[in-house]
Order: C-alpha cells, then structure tokens, then sequence
C-alpha cells in the first residue's frame, strides 16, 4: 500500500507562450524571450501552449536550443554590423538565420532568403531590410571565424594548441571554465567536452516494462537503456504515461548501481525530485519502503520539478510503499520525521545533491551562460552540508551514496574526502565511479559509496 504526503501549490499566473505559424517562427519567439530576459530553457519550453505539430514541435526546439550553445559566438558575429540595437525580435531573427548558417557550414543564401521573409511577417519591412543586410555580413563572418586560427592569422593545423579564450569563443563558452577545464583534464579532453557539449542530445529512455520493446527503440551498450530514434514523439508519450519507460540518461544508473536497493530495504532519497531516481530505486528494490524529500518551491510559485516528482512516486511497483516528505534536508532532524510516521534511520540513502551541472550541459544547454566563477565554490559548500544532514540518517552498517552530475573535482572527491576527514561518525569510501563525457559516452557524473561504521 503507498502512502504520499500530499503537497499543494497556489495556482501561477499565466506566462503562457502562444507559438508562431511554424517551428522556425517558434524558435525566433523563445530565442526573443530568451534574449530578453534570460529565463531558464526548460521554463521557457514549458511556458509553450500546444498546437503545434510534433515535427514543427522537434524544429523549434533544435533551433532555439542552437541559439542558446552558440549565443556568445553569435553575438560576438554580430558585434558591429549595425549602428544601433534593433529590437529584440530582430535579434532572435538573426541569432536563428546565424544558428543555421553554423549548421548548414555552406551556402547561406538560402537561409539569409528565408529569414528575411520571415522577419517581414514578425516584424516589419523596414525590419526585413535590415535583417537582409546584416544576415549576409553575418554568414561571412561566421564562416570566417569558424576557422581556428594561429597568432599571425593563419589557419591552425588540426590538432594545433589554442588558447582557452580562442577555444571559448570558438566552442563558445565562457572562457573562465575552459581554463578550469584546461588545468583539470588537458586541452585535448577539454576540446573534445566542448566539441561534446554543442552537439545535440540523443534521447535515452529506461525501459520499464515486461513487454517487448518497440522497434524505434534501439538498444544501446547501457543494459535496460534504448536510444528513441526520431518522429515517433507521441507513442514515446503514450508509453511514458503508462509507465512503460522514463527518459533518462545512461549516467543516471552509476548511482543506483553504487546504492544497489535490496528488497524489503527502507531508503531515503534525500534530494529527490523530479523523481527518476527514486523510481529507479523502486523499480530494483520491487518490495520495501521509500521515503522522497526535497525542498519545493516558495509558495505561489509553480514547482514542476515538485509536480513530476508526485507524478513519477505514483508509477512506483506495488510491492514498494512510498511518502513524500517537502523539507530542507539540511533543517530536519531525524524527530521530525517520527512526527510524520515516518523512520527516522534509514538502511540506506541516496544523496543526488544540487551541483553546478557541468557534466550535463548537452542537455542543459543555458547552464554554462549562467554559471559564475565562484558558483563551484559554493555549490562544494551546500553540498558538504547537505552530506552531513543525510549521514545523519543512516543506520549503523548503512550506506550512503553521494553522487553528482558535476565533472569538477571540487564537487565529487573534494567533498566526500573532507567529509570524511571531519566526520565525527566513522565512514568508509567502498567505492565511486566517475564518469566523463568524451570517455564514457554519456552524461558526466560522480557517484561515492560510504559505510558508516
């Protein structure tokens, strides 16, 4: 029998994005709301109403996630080729034309045509003469920088050495973490992340079902992981409302390998939502009881995160009874959860903590534009917190995995090893996993087994 600790929410008010005739005028329509205010992608999609058809659907997010990887190259392109700022929907107009003429390498003309018929309908004629030309200025250039050069202005053999700022511009990514990523791995690994990081995402899916999989899931190297294969969205849908299958990364599965549920177990996922892990655990253990925290939004604010997570704990197995407990882990004490009948030590917990997303920015493609500097930092110290709290958990002779979708060893062995230095609680390191994107062929992460006692 399942038990869910019911959470409400204030109903938001409406940011609702009417989409444009077609997948093209829909990416010009996020990229201008995306130039504006610099919402988080996956709010802006999901602000999007229906109504476009899948395949217009799949165009408009590819163009203005192409937007969104190669912003600073495009702005940087543009830099100059008009006297004075146009409006924001021009911007969007050019930095798609711009992400086109970067995909397409060659015969721009085509593509300069088109954005100027379009930007006669979302903008004005006037409009469309200037798009007109600066777009053909702008195909010149991209071409043109698109050639990694030497410090005389020639072109650099492939393989040559780049200085981090010419390959943040010319990967476009901020130049601090390219640094950071030069003197963590090496400017060949670091090459080939950035290379990594701008190219479109496959589409994995966790096959959860007793029945046969479909056709247009091709299997892949990763046990019980199927590459969706394009233009069959809806039945990707349908399965996934059935609980058939949940779209996941390979990496997702490094952790729950470490926590390795056992049947009959009581775990914690001490950072849960939006629930893939937990119903991951679930879909291993099969029998037994878990118990999903994480901090919700402030009140009146949508939390979709929140949303998935109750969503995802009701397609749990039969066999595993599950409650849903909103708090800070790092503010409840073990009483608190004897207040909600619920165990106050755990046999084991999963610690999937807050990072700076680093090994996973394929998928989230705005992460690198909002990143600071000094965001690592912090985030190791939120994450030390958060480690502590959940030890706090853990039975006797229990264990805890500490994982991350970080590639920065200040947030993976950094942390566990000064855990483990200050901890007043003996814990071991049985084992950990990390994995890199250019090595592993999937999503970055770091995953630690801890014993206590």
């Amino acid at each position: 029998m399942r038990s869910v600790v019911k959470q409400g929410f204030l109903k938001p008010r409406s940011h609702s994005l009417k989409p444009g005739g077609d997948g093209w005028e829909t990416a010009v329509l996020l990229a201008e709301r995306w130039l504006a205010t610099k919402a988080r992608v996956d709010a802006l999609l999901e602000q999007l109403t229906p109504g476009l058809p899948p395949q217009e659907r799949a165009r408009a997010q590819h163009l203005f996630y192409g937007v969104v990887r190669w912003a600073d190259r495009l702005e940087a392109a543009l830099a100059g080729l008009m006297a004075r700022a146009p409006r924001t929907k021009v911007r969007a107009v050019l930095f798609v034309a711009g992400f086109e003429m970067l995909e397409a390498g060659a015969e721009p003309a085509k593509i300069v045509h088109h954005a100027v018929e379009k930007a006669k309908r979302l903008a004005s004629a006037k409009e469309a003469g200037l798009v007109n030309a600066v777009a053909r200025k702008l195909a010149a250039r991209l071409a043109d920088d698109g050639a990694l050069k030497t410090e005389d202005g020639g072109r650099m053999p492939e393989g040559g050495a780049l200085k981090p700022e010419d390959l943040a511009h010319r990967w476009s990514h901020p130049a601090w973490l390219v640094a950071r990523w030069e003197k963590q791995f090496g400017a060949d690994a670091t090459r080939q992340l950035l290379e990594w990081n701008q190219q479109p995402a496959p589409v994995y899916a966790r096959w959860r079902s007793a029945d046969a999989t479909p056709a247009f899931l091709a299997p892949t190297k990763w046990a019980g992981y199927f590459e969706v294969k394009a233009g069959h969205w809806d039945d990707v849908r349908q399965l996934a409302q059935a609980g058939a299958l949940y779209l996941q990364d390979p990496s997702t599965r490094l952790c729950i390998e470490l926590l390795a549920p056992a049947a009959n177990e009581t775990i914690l996922d001490a950072c849960a939502a939006p629930g893939g892990k937990s119903l991951f655990i679930a879909d291993v253990m099969k029998t037994g009881r878990i118990v999903a925290l994480d901090l919700p939004a402030a009140d009146g604010e949508r939390d979709v995160r929140f949303e998935r997570l109750k969503e995802n704990l009701t397609r749990v197995p039969s066999g595993v009874e599950v409650a849903l407990m909103p708090g800070d882990l790092r503010q409840i004490a073990p009483k608190f959860f004897k207040e909600f009948n619920l165990p106050e030590s755990y046999d084991a917990v999963l610690l999937d903590a807050p990072c700076s997303n680093t090994g996973v920015m394929r998928h989230r493609i705005d992460v690198k534009w909002r990143l600071q500097e000094g965001d690592i930092a912090k985030h190791a110290a939120q994450q030390l917190a958060l480690l502590r709290a959940a030890a706090r958990l853990v039975r006797e002779g229990g264990r805890l995995v500490y994982s991350t979708c970080s590639v920065d060893p200040a947030e993976n062995e950094q942390v566990v090893q000064q855990f483990i230095k200050h901890s007043r609680t003996p814990w071991k390191l049985e084992r950990h996993v990390l994995a890199y994107p250019w090595i592993d062929g999937h999503d970055g992460a770091g995953a630690f087994l801890l014993r206590r006692g």
